[in-house]
């Protein structure tokens, strides 16, 4: 594939100790989530969802004086809705690394290379046409298999188009993420009326579902997957370089490619069949931390997670403000900021 350009970071001498720029990202992202929980058609004061969250954890440590819709409030919409938040927008900026990684494509993202869409035809066909014959993880896996098909039908039709450059890459998934799409509007033509309207507002993208019960696969996933994608850093880093020098270092590179491939369509899937198709995170979120904390790949997957997360923590904030008491879907946030993001990456990346 062609070769990535170097991305502008900051002087060495200017860039903070990996322990300190997390434990910043650490203390804003805390303050996000607060804020989030906070912020909404019913305003919370800070304090009151301090006491609530402590109270929950150690039931009686603090006498309530605060009513019980605010705690309905707080602690069973507003706090899923935010961690969830925070899940997919780490999820989706690591994938978006890792993947610019090893295409050697700085445009990569698991939006435009179609691996969304496929997460979305397998939700959509789970909750239109199959039911949920697996309990909730029907959702999950078959947003899965959806991505991972997506994925490999990307290759397939880049092997197929010659598409071997970036930028190639990319119209191979977009080429791909239109016939996805598609395939999917043909599901929902033919479901339920009666249920397709819940459909396209997830398709925007929303987070207003989320609940308790259903943060632990999101949870385990992005744990699993996280881990895995830091702990491959190094073979990350020889990606970015080129294949050669991968295979030099006794890297597989091919293998290793499809392996985070397969985790990138495992980690969107599962956060797509939560939160719905939200693009750009991978993009953006990315570019932004190689401009603070460089490029080394064991500092910006753990700095994008944290990002990524903050991001979308104040996306879904102005997703339910603007037309407040009314949900605007964050799809449609996270594409006007990522849209207008993505024109100004091409004017920078102009020669």
């Amino acid at each position: 594939m062609a070769n990535q350009p170097a991305h502008p970071t900051l002087p060495l001498s200017r860039r903070l100790p990996l322990f300190v720029s997390l434990s910043v990202g650490a203390v804003l992202l805390a303050l996000s989530m607060s804020a989030a929980v906070s912020v909404g058609a019913v305003q919370v004061p800070l304090a009151s969802v301090w006491g609530i969250l402590i109270n929950k954890i150690v039931p009686g440590s603090i006498a309530p004086y605060w009513s019980a819709g605010r705690e309905a409030i707080v602690w069973d919409i507003r706090f899923p809705r935010t961690i969830l938040a925070a899940f997919v927008g780490a999820g989706l900026a690591m994938v978006g690394a890792s993947l610019q990684a090893v295409t050697r494509n700085p445009l990569a993202d698991p939006h435009l290379l179609g691996i969304s869409a496929g997460a979305a035809f397998g939700a959509i066909l789970a909750l239109l046409h199959t039911g949920l014959f697996l309990g909730l993880l029907t959702v999950p896996l078959l947003a899965f298999a959806g991505a991972l098909a997506a994925t490999l039908l990307v290759l397939a039709v880049s092997q197929f188009a010659t598409a071997t450059t970036a930028d190639r890459l990319v119209l191979a998934g977009v080429a791909v993420s239109f016939i996805v799409m598609s395939a999917a509007n043909v599901l929902i033509f033919l479901g339920d009326p009666r249920a397709t309207h819940t459909v396209v507002f997830w398709m925007l993208g929303g987070l207003g579902l989320a609940q308790w019960g259903q943060l632990i696969y999101p949870l385990v996933v992005l744990g699993f997957c996280g881990t895995f994608l830091w702990l491959s850093a190094s073979r990350l880093n020889a990606m970015t370089v080129g294949d050669e020098t991968a295979t030099t270092l006794g890297i597989a590179a091919a293998r290793f490619r499809l392996v985070i491939f397969v985790v990138g369509a495992l980690v969107t899937g599962v956060m797509v069949a939560f939160s719905g198709m939200i693009g750009f995170v991978g993009l953006m979120i990315p570019h932004i931390v190689r401009l603070i904390v460089g490029g080394d790949y064991a500092r910006v997957l753990p700095a994008s997670a944290i990002c990524g997360a903050i991001f979308l923590i104040w996306a879904d904030i102005a997703a339910r403000t603007v037309m407040a008491p009314d949900d605007m879907p964050i799809g449609i946030v996270t594409g006007l900021i990522g849209g207008f993001f993505f024109i100004w990456l091409l004017r920078r990346r102009a020669p």
